[in-house]
């Protein structure tokens, strides 16, 4: 039975070319994000103002959060192991937030929230894409190892509520402007609000932020859990 689990998990394992592009992907990520934490944290320390914040991180956050649906691709083509409900879950707010709020709206990007989600996110990222790499390698120092399983704990209800308050602050541009709204009649006698839909999506964060929560307490309770140090 053991050498059936052994071939499993090396039949599971990428390639070494799949595994040379994941190590580059998850590093240049990490720079990436690192980048962004610097940028951020330089902006506030020389007296920038949240008016500016945007404008000077805007194709740092476009460029290093819309790659991360190449996380989903990886899912989905057995890259890695992950399932591609839960990487599509964690992947699509983000993007949509950036993608639905922060580039269609000025609301969004002078929103308290802003700062909150980048912070959030940027140290989240850091510490996952750094992770990610050096396991790869089987190199994670034990530090790491507790961080990646545990400044989600802070850092995930911050992100969140910085998510949500960038789409409150653009949910008046977006009915004023009705943007992305299709009004009846049409050719294609079909209608949507954008509005409306933005305000259905917030209340979806209810029951799905436990869900996402709960997947990782569980993976903190399995990676640095007593069975798994006795594994080890």
């Amino acid at each position: 039975m053991s050498s059936k689990v052994q071939k499993k998990s090396k039949s599971s394992e990428p390639s070494a070319l799949g595994k040379l592009y994941l190590v580059a992907y998850n590093s240049i990520q990490t720079l990436g994000w690192s980048y962004l934490l610097w940028q951020s944290l330089t902006h506030f320390l020389n007296r920038g103002t949240l008016d500016t914040f945007w404008e000077e991180i805007k194709w740092t956050v476009i460029i290093f959060q819309n790659a991360a649906i190449l996380e989903v691709v990886h899912a989905a083509i057995g890259l890695v192991p992950s399932g591609v409900m839960v990487v599509l879950m964690q992947v699509y707010s983000r993007v949509f937030l950036v993608c639905g709020a922060l580039l269609a709206t000025h609301g969004a990007t002078v929103s308290p929230g802003l700062p909150l989600c980048i912070l959030a996110w940027s140290i989240t990222e850091i510490v996952r894409y750094a992770y990610y790499a050096l396991n790869l390698l089987n190199a994670v120092p034990q530090p790491l190892l507790f961080f990646r399983y545990s400044t989600f704990l802070p850092l995930y209800p911050l992100g969140i509520t910085g998510e949500l308050l960038c789409m409150y602050h653009s949910l008046e541009e977006i009915q004023e402007k009705k943007l992305f709204t299709v009004s009846m009649p049409n050719a294609w006698n079909f209608a949507f609000n954008y509005y409306y839909f933005l305000i259905f999506y917030m209340f979806l964060y209810i029951p799905l932020f436990p869900v996402l929560f709960g997947h990782m307490l569980a993976q903190r309770k399995k990676m640095l859990g007593g069975d798994h140090k006795k594994t080890k």
